[in-house]
C-alpha cells in the first residue's frame, strides 16, 4: 500500500493548477492510469464546513450515495468553471437511468467565498444541478484540503481588480457511499466522455 508521503509526492505534479494565468498546466503519470486503479484509502477524510445554504455539514451528510468533490473558488477565471461544465456534460452522457453523484465544490478562498457568493455561483446554468458549495473558516478549509491532499496557494495580483488569485490542485475526487475514495480525475482527464464512462463503471 502506498504511504501518504508517496501519494502526496505523486499528486504534487497535479497541484496548483492554472487559475493563475502564468502557471503551467500540471502533468503527471497518474492521469494516464486506468480510472479503476486510483482508490487510495489515505485520500479523503472528515470535513466540517458550511454549505451555500448556510447549513453546517460534515461528511456524514453525504454518505449513502457517491459524491464528486472539487476544490476551487468563484473568482477562478477558467479552470474551475471549465471543470464544472465538463462534469455537467459528463452527467448528461451517463447511461439512461443512472443517477449522477452528488457534487461538491469546496472553496479554497473562504475570504471571498461566503455562503451567499457560493449560492450565486453554484446556480450557474451550465454547472451540475446538484452542485453544493462549501466554505468555512481558513482552518476548516485547510483541514478539508489536508484530508484530500489538495494544495492551494494565494497569489497576489495587485494590478488586477481581484487583487489576488488562488492556485490550487485541480482534481475531481469520486467518493463512494461510505465516503471512501473510488477514483480521481486530473485536469488531463477532464473530457466529459471519459469522466462519464468512468463514473458509469464505478456507480453503474
Amino acid at each position: 500500500m502506498k504511504t501518504v508521503q508517496s501519494i502526496s509526492i505523486g499528486l504534487a505534479g497535479l497541484a496548483l493548477a492554472a487559475c493563475n494565468p502564468g502557471t503551467t498546466s500540471p502533468t503527471a503519470g497518474g492521469a494516464e492510469a486506468g480510472c479503476m486503479t486510483r482508490a487510495y484509502d489515505t485520500i479523503g477524510g472528515p470535513i466540517s464546513l458550511t454549505a451555500h445554504t448556510g447549513d453546517r455539514v460534515t461528511e456524514a451528510d453525504f454518505k449513502g450515495k457517491p459524491t464528486l468533490i472539487y476544490f476551487g473558488f468563484t473568482y477562478c477565471p477558467d479552470i474551475c468553471p471549465g471543470t464544472l461544465v465538463a462534469v455537467e456534460r459528463a452527467y448528461q452522457a451517463l447511461p439512461e437511468g443512472l443517477e449522477p453523484p452528488q457534487t461538491l465544490l469546496i472553496t479554497v478562498d473562504p475570504e471571498r467565498d461566503t455562503p451567499e457568493a457560493l449560492a450565486q455561483y453554484v446556480s450557474t446554468a451550465a454547472f451540475p444541478d446538484n452542485l453544493i458549495g462549501l466554505t468555512g473558516t481558513a482552518e476548516e478549509i485547510a483541514a478539508a484540503a489536508d484530508a484530500f491532499i489538495a494544495q492551494y496557494e494565494r497569489i497576489e495580483t495587485p494590478d488586477s481588480l481581484a487583487e489576488y488569485t488562488m492556485d490550487h490542485t485541480s482534481l475531481l475526487y469520486l467518493m463512494d457511499e461510505n465516503w471512501q475514495l473510488k477514483t480521481f480525475f486530473a485536469e488531463a482527464d477532464a473530457d466529459p466522455d471519459y469522466i462519464s464512462n468512468c463514473l458509469a463503471q464505478h456507480i453503474g
